[in-house]
């Protein structure tokens, strides 16, 4: 008779990397330059041939908009510690997460898609620690090709480049998600009740993508009314209190629809006089959430004769934030720990 085969070790140090979609390091032209020529190289965003589009890049965008996108940045930066709220925010949910984990001996560590800490880096680093098991969680609610697939990417061809690989798990789209829905009803109905004044339309402010994409295929828009599907039901709104916006359209090209400036200014044209926003899709507040809808969009509102416009922050590293991101990569850690 043959003897049992071992039991699996679980003995091996599992790790978990946060990765965000990324930031410059300053406000400056030559950051926003570096940054930009990353991010918008990327064929993952910029689906064009490239011999269309790396002209227009080299000769265009990246002569004109770091800038102009240094400006934007400039309004919204943290001063105190010298970087952009999306990194000063990532990294304290990779630090709760951390503490969370504390007594997992679990290692939690935050990257970037485009910028710094890189991918590779923080890989790198993790690998130095002993990592031999790797949770690795793409920080977006709802799949896109143009954000969740971009970070697996990157992180699978830092993982091409090693002779010995450590065990993997990516964390999957979450936009249904019971922990997920329920932290978002938390938090508006928690900013809602400090208001003096109700919101007579809320707006779920998602960014876009080229209507192209979805057609071949991005599920990303179908995600984003299952987020605010399940969100109405369970805050008990109809199509009307709630809507699905789109924003940050960039190029030529049609964008999924409504566009959420468009749809601002037509409210108040309409005699809405109080509306809120809100972006689910964005993990933490960034240039898109603080500038582009709680300024950007706050005036378009009240110049079109608004009167009362209030925007809902992100989940951030808030406890129902964490909640989610906990909830979910102890569900990938199963098994490992």
């Amino acid at each position: 008779m043959s003897a049992p085969a071992p039991a699996a070790s679980n003995s091996s140090k599992a790790g978990v990397m946060l990765v965000n979609l990324g930031t410059p390091d300053g406000t400056d032209p030559r950051s926003m330059r570096r940054y930009l020529a990353e991010f918008l190289s990327d064929r993952r965003v910029i689906e064009w041939p490239r011999a269309i589009w790396y002209p227009i890049l080299h000769g265009i965008v990246l002569n004109t908009r770091p800038k102009k996108s240094g400006a934007l940045y400039d309004k919204i930066w943290n001063r105190e510690q010298n970087e952009s709220p999306l990194r000063t925010f990532t990294r304290a949910q990779g630090e709760k997460l951390g503490e969370a984990l504390k007594e997992t001996g679990v290692h939690v560590d935050w990257a970037m898609r485009y910028g710094s800490p890189s991918i590779e880096s923080v890989l790198d680093r993790m690998l130095a620690e002993g990592c031999e098991r790797i949770v690795m969680f793409p920080l977006y609610p709802q799949y896109s090709a143009t954000t969740t697939a971009t970070v697996n990417d990157k992180f699978f061809e830092a993982l091409s480049k090693l002779r010995a690989m450590p065990s993997v798990r990516v964390v999957p789209p979450y936009a249904g998600e019971p922990v997920y829905i329920e932290a978002l009803a938390r938090s508006i109905e928690t900013h809602l009740a400090t208001l003096d004044f109700e919101p007579e339309v809320v707006l779920a402010s998602y960014h876009g993508i080229p209507q192209s994409y979805a057609r071949r295929g991005d599920p990303y828009p179908a995600q984003c009314e299952q987020t605010t599907r399940l969100l109405r039901e369970r805050l008990g709104w109809d199509e009307k209190k709630l809507m699905v916006t789109y924003q940050s359209r960039f190029g030529p090209e049609a964008w999924l629809q409504p566009y959420t400036d468009k749809t601002v200014e037509k409210l108040a044209r309409d005699g809405v006089k109080s509306i809120a926003a809100f972006n689910p899709g964005f993990v933490v507040d960034c240039l898109e959430t603080l500038e582009e809808i709680a300024g950007q969009a706050s005036e378009i509102f009240h110049h079109a004769g608004g009167k009362n416009f209030t925007h809902i922050p992100c989940l951030n590293d808030s406890p129902e934030g964490m909640a989610v991101i906990e909830t979910l990569v102890r569900r990938e850690l199963s098994g490992w720990i």
